[in-house]
């Protein structure tokens, strides 16, 4: 991260997802609590959720802000670290 500090999946990104969004997501074959099927689906997600597309309307969740958007970006631009 940019203090220094590294970021990775278990401790940065994965807190991102909510249950209900790793629950929603498997349907369509994205395990959001697998390091390697959010690296394979980084940039999708990313486009989702930085457009506010996702998690979508009425699905009680909170759209994600722009840090949280920013930290999974940083995320990919340091090759997804686990």
């Amino acid at each position: 991260m940019s203090d220094g500090t590294t970021i990775s999946f278990a401790s940065d990104i994965r807190p991102l997802f909510t249950d209900m969004d790793v629950d929603h997501m498997k349907g369509f074959g994205i395990d959001l609590s697998s390091c390697e099927s959010v690296r394979e689906h980084a940039g999708a997600i990313y486009r989702t959720v930085s457009n506010g597309t996702m998690p979508p309307p009425g699905a009680g969740e909170g759209r994600w802000t722009e840090a949280m958007c920013a930290k999974f970006a940083e995320w990919q631009t340091a090759n997804c670290p686990p």
